[in-house]
């Protein structure tokens, strides 16, 4: 009886053995993995990093003027003045919608209609 019952822990702890193997590479994977993407998000923000640099660089206000200039048979750009924009109280606002009064409201929250 004392056999069978070695014989029945020798198999579970080569079980276990072998479950923890198995966790061991797979967390090795997913550490790699884990370690390739934060490799990927460093490259996409210093790539990141470059464009912005790229757009400031070629969104420069003495650069658009000179294209500006460069271009004005066919685009017809004016230079910017003060006079060209508005102030805030010459700005249309839509109207809001009126609404219609339908019943009165009691203060318990009961509905009363409105007849005329």
């Amino acid at each position: 009886m004392k056999s069978v019952i070695y014989g029945l822990i020798a198999i579970f702890v080569l079980g276990l053995g072998f479950w923890a193997y198995q966790q061991n590479y797979t967390t090795q994977t997913v550490l790699k993995e884990n370690a390739r993407l934060q490799s990927d998000i460093a490259g996409l923000r210093e790539r990141l990093a470059v464009l912005r640099a790229e757009w400031a660089y070629l969104n420069r206000p003495d650069r658009l003027r000179d294209l500006a200039d460069l271009n004005f048979d066919r685009l017809q750009l004016f230079p910017l003045s003060p006079t060209q924009f508005g102030t805030v109280d010459q700005v249309a606002y839509p109207r809001p919608p009126e609404l219609e009064v339908t019943g009165v409201y009691d203060v318990r929250g009961a509905v009363e209609e409105v007849t005329e």
